[in-house]
């Protein structure tokens, strides 16, 4: 997925809002149902920003709202049944296979773009070009195992994954490419960061998975590696690439961040609906939001009542 650091402060914040739904306001929803709709949360500020700024939205057109935690990908199943009825941010980079199960069912509509493009790749702090000076194309990684090690892993190289909920294919990415690389996943997108921190302070080795919309690309001085490209056959046809016997010999795709729904939600919600479609924010945008929160310590309730409050034309619209 934008997977961003948020503090236990921030998660209990955006927990105690998802344990309330939101009272009756404007006319939009006087028409439509007031069960309440059901907007997923996961695991990063970002999505928890995008999530709150929807439903804030909707509150104002008179819908009850009910943030549910949910797993990123294991969520669709959810969807697809009806209990769950909005998703704010699949990201094309490692949600794609997953949104495009669900949209095949019919059961699960993809609702377009968020205005957001997502990038995940590998990534490294610039300062290890002078240990590996290939970078960034990919297969100076091999030359440089040693340099990326850590006296768990080596002589092999150390990339440090995002959480497995992730998904990104980088275990699999790195045995068809051959890397000389242990693939350590951390627990937390706060973990994965303080990571980055704690060796940048340092100018210790370090190789991990980076994301943007994002403040770390702006705050850090690197690059992402540079694989294959992507295709579409390099992760479905074990044939296509380098390696002809074994899938994802390639980087990972790069793309929109989608929006999904339930497909009774149009019916059941229409304006809701319209409203969800209509939604657009850009990276620089989130980039800033996410931001004030991780870097700032602002919570996300604080961000989101600062920007619907400067963007009220804008989101107006949305409701109409």
């Amino acid at each position: 997925m934008t997977k961003m650091f948020h503090n236990s402060k921030m998660l209990i914040g955006a927990l105690a809002v998802a344990a309330a739904t939101a009272t009756a306001g404007p006319v939009l929803a006087d028409a439509e149902s007031q069960d309440p709709i059901r907007i997923t949360l996961h695991d990063w500020t970002g999505q928890l920003i995008t999530t709150q700024i929807m439903g804030e939205v909707l509150i104002r057109a008179g819908y009850n709202i009910e943030y549910v935690q949910a797993d990123y990908i294991a969520q669709f199943a959810g969807l697809k049944e009806g209990d769950l009825h909005l998703a704010m941010e699949i990201w094309e980079t490692t949600g794609r296979d997953a949104m495009d199960e669900a949209t095949a069912t019919g059961n699960v509509v993809n609702l377009g773009e968020t205005g957001m493009q997502a990038i995940e790749e590998w990534w490294y702090p610039t300062y290890m070009k002078e240990l590996c000076p290939g970078l960034p194309n990919w297969e100076a990684l091999n030359d440089c195992a040693e340099a990326f090690s850590t006296p768990e892993t080596a002589p092999m190289g150390r990339y440090l994954g995002g959480p497995v909920t992730w998904g990104g294919f980088d275990d699999e990415r790195a045995e068809a490419l051959g890397l000389d690389y242990e693939v350590v996943h951390a627990g937390t997108d706060a973990a994965l960061f303080a990571e980055l921190e704690s060796a940048y302070q340092r100018q210790a080795p370090i190789l991990l998975w980076i994301y943007a919309p994002h403040w770390a690309p702006a705050k850090y001085e690197g690059e992402w590696v540079e694989f294959p490209a992507y295709t579409a056959e390099c992760y479905s046809d074990p044939s296509w690439g380098s390696n002809t016997d074994e899938a994802y010999d390639c980087g990972k795709p790069r793309g929109p961040i989608w929006k999904v729904a339930w497909a009774g939600m149009e019916d059941k919600w229409p304006g809701a609906h319209t409203a969800a479609v209509k939604f657009d924010v850009n990276n620089d945008e989130m980039g800033a939001m996410v931001s004030a929160v991780d870097l700032e310590g602002l919570s996300v309730e604080e961000v989101v009542a600062s920007w619907m409050a400067s963007n009220e034309a804008r989101w107006s619209t949305w409701i109409q």
